[in-house]
């Protein structure tokens, strides 16, 4: 019922297409983990490349909205940027890192590449 947005088509479509793999814990009192997260549902974290001291993540806006989001993570985040498609970092495009974490804003549809250095 509703608008595909209000059904939640998008994530139901990635969790029917990527389903989660459960990973055995070494103890059942291992708190729950996650590397990343982000506060908006419209806000989709699409990849996440692994570099040498560094993540490449990409986000879209998949509900044709203008929305604020937040992208946390609970890597050791030192630096963030900006990139373009191909992943090279733009010019101006240094991101504060806030307590909340990055915040990003989107246009309908747009797509970011953040580069994010890792602490050692």
């Amino acid at each position: 019922a509703g608008s595909f947005q209000d059904a939640g088509v998008i994530q139901c479509a990635y969790n029917l297409n990527f389903p989660l793999h459960a990973v055995p814990a070494s103890c059942a009192q291992c708190p729950a983990w996650s590397a990343f997260s982000v506060s908006s549902p419209a806000v989709v974290l699409e990849a996440a490349e692994d570099r040498p001291e560094a993540l490449v993540v990409r986000l879209y806006e998949a509900h044709g909205s203008t929305v604020v989001t937040w992208l946390q993570s609970s890597l050791p985040i030192k630096e963030a940027m900006l990139c373009d498609l191909l992943e090279q970092p733009i010019a101006q495009g240094l991101l504060p890192l806030e307590q909340r974490g990055l915040k990003l804003s989107f246009t309908p549809f747009h797509v970011l590449s953040i580069l994010l250095v890792l602490r050692q």
